[in-house]
């Protein structure tokens, strides 16, 4: 299977791929395009532009494109427009432009596992700032992913709760048996 950890930053995604990778020995796994990029030389400012954004967005959707049948991606073309949808120059972005190239590259996953804020908030030590913008772009996911806004090709697993009880659920889902909040398309 291919499968995308989605979520807003500091939801515990990246903690939750590396678990996945410990119960599946036999997937390979691809680091969020950010830090891709980073480890390619480019650099970021603190909020990064649109152009960096839509950098990431490229390298996402090409990512999952040649994924490879077993393999773990931490984020996908969805988490990437949640954040270009919610920037402050959002105006200046093309989603019509990008929106047949991300349903194509999202068509290509198995599963996204959506991983959201929580409540109460497991992530302590946040800035204003940040928690309103993980806020909006926690709420955009929802709608891309769980309302399918755009008609995004793929099932959706919502999971919730310690890192463990969310390697459980998706192993679950996998295995046939799980019970977890799914949009199935």
């Amino acid at each position: 299977m291919r499968i995308a950890v989605s979520g807003a930053h500091r939801t515990g995604k990246t903690t939750l791929v590396e678990e996945l990778r410990r119960a599946l020995p036999t997937y390979e796994s691809a680091d969020e395009p950010y830090r891709q990029l980073e480890e390619e030389g480019h650099e970021f400012a603190e909020m990064p532009s649109l152009e960096d954004f839509e950098l990431q967005l490229e390298r996402s959707i090409d990512c999952v494109a040649c994924g490879k049948q077993d393999q773990l991606f931490d984020r996908c073309p969805a988490d990437i427009l949640a954040y270009l949808v919610t920037h402050r120059d959002r105006d200046g972005f093309e989603l019509e432009y990008w929106l047949p190239r991300a349903r194509s590259a999202m068509q290509r996953l198995d599963l996204v596992v959506f991983v959201p804020v929580e409540s109460p908030d497991r992530i302590v030590g946040a800035t204003a700032r940040e928690d309103r913008l993980r806020g909006r772009v926690d709420e955009e996911l929802r709608g891309i992913l769980l309302e399918d806004r755009w008609d995004f090709p793929v099932e959706v697993l919502e999971v919730g709760g310690t890192t463990r009880e969310r390697a459980d659920q998706v192993l679950a889902r996998i295995n046939g048996d799980g019970t977890s909040r799914i949009r199935r398309r």
